[in-house]
């Protein structure tokens, strides 16, 4: 009799295991829990995790409901009528965009498995997909693991992105079917205008493409310049769905709260396949993220103004210190060329010896792409004090490798 197959051998025969690369980011994370475990005092720059909380009146209002006792029984996988009202009433607020909250509007456990979901609900195996690179990883592998195959194109918003989409539709086969834009983009932190979007919508009709709109970083935009939304386009609706969430916005990134709005066509495909999935978030969450949306909103601009503080602290202390930094226009994270003298290293090992000599996490530009080497991805995570204490530390590291560092007459 033939042996059987090890288990070794066996796991090697999962299809989309086989197609997921291991995650970079994740040797970095490693490394850093691995050093705190052992006492060290790292700065984490590296994930975007908010270090503040929510307001006061939406953890109170999930207690309120959590005390209930008919609050814990399954949910609604779409979400709750009221939330998905109030996600409708904050687009028409924000953006002047209508939506019909039975129709155009799907409550999401945060825009990642959103996006996945609708991948998993519009994608047959051997599509193409167009996807920014570098990227947020579930922007490529929501579509890869639904069995699509990916062709890349660029983020920066200028005349050669429409180039390699005009050239990605007359030359790809199959012809791309979605694809999927991310401003203010995670990492690069781009930014674009109205008239961007307007012509997005155009070229989509023109090419019968479906857009995905990642708008996670909507509210965290800087000098004076707000963010739009690709459903204020005319016609927007007819081509586009868009992923928002409150992680960022409200400090709720682990109460997993975000949304799908836009084409009723891909919410209506979106909702079947979630219904198989999950019964959505815990009722009490959906209920403080009422409150969130409806409640007061001084909270928005907090964080907003928090992270502005923050982004010039880190690019103005990080510049003292001999790194250049680009100065983000928005989100929560500057996308750092490695400094020159250090390119050769790769943003892999630049990473490793940012966490292990000066004790700074930072992700890894090529954990977002192939695109993103020569970049790290810099969250502003930290407080000011912190971020400075993180340039005095990125100082010694960048003297220590022989890096010329400008002459400093003030103490960082």
């Amino acid at each position: 009799m033939p042996e059987p197959l090890k288990v070794e051998e066996m796991s090697e025969e999962f299809y989309r295991i086989k197609r997921l690369p291991p995650y970079v980011i994740a040797e970095v994370n490693a490394m850093r829990a691995a050093a705190r475990a052992g006492g060290e005092d790292i700065i984490d720059l590296g994930m975007g995790n908010p270090d503040l909380p929510p307001p006061d009146h939406v953890i109170e209002k999930l207690c309120e409901v959590a005390r209930k006792p008919d609050a814990h029984g399954y949910s609604q996988s779409k979400g709750i009528p009221g939330l998905r009202r109030a996600q409708a009433n904050y687009y028409g607020r924000r953006f002047g965009v209508e939506l019909d909250p039975e129709t155009e509007v799907v409550v999401t456990m945060g825009s990642k498995e959103g996006l996945a979901s609708l991948a998993t609900a519009i994608t047959a195996p051997g599509d193409v997909i167009l996807a920014p690179n570098p990227s947020y990883p579930i922007h490529t592998f929501g579509f890869i693991i639904a069995g699509a195959t990916i062709r890349a194109v660029p983020t920066t918003p200028d005349e050669a992105y429409f180039e390699s989409l005009e050239r990605a539709m007359h030359f790809t086969v199959p012809r791309p079917s979605v694809l999927v834009v991310n401003y203010p983009s995670n990492p690069t932190a781009e930014t674009v205008d109205l008239a961007f979007y307007e012509r997005l919508v155009a070229f989509a009709k023109k090419h019968e493409l479906w857009v995905l709109s990642d708008l996670a970083y909507s509210e965290l935009y800087y000098d004076g310049n707000p963010t739009p939304s690709i459903l204020q386009v005319k016609g927007g609706k007819d081509v586009a769905v868009e992923f928002t969430s409150l992680s960022k916005t409200y400090s709720m990134a682990g109460w997993r709260i975000g949304f799908a709005v836009g084409n009723k066509k891909l919410i209506a495909a979106m909702t079947r396949v979630k219904s198989y999935l999950d019964y959505g978030a815990f009722t009490p969450i959906q209920a403080a993220a009422c409150a969130a949306l409806n409640g007061p909103q001084d909270i928005v601009e907090k964080n907003r103004q928090l992270y502005h503080k923050r982004r010039d602290v880190l690019v103005e202390s990080f510049g003292r210190a001999g790194w250049d930094i680009p100065s983000p226009k928005a989100s929560m994270f500057a996308w750092a060329p490695l400094p020159p003298a250090l390119a050769h290293l790769g943003s892999l090992e630049f990473s490793k010896q940012l966490l292990t000599e000066a004790k700074v996490a930072v992700a890894p530009g090529v954990g977002y792409g192939e695109n993103g080497e020569g970049f790290v991805r810099i969250a502003m995570v930290e407080n000011e004090q912190r971020l400075r204490q993180a340039a005095r530390n990125v100082k010694r590291y960048l003297q220590s490798m022989g890096v010329n560092t400008p002459g400093v007459t003030k103490a960082l």
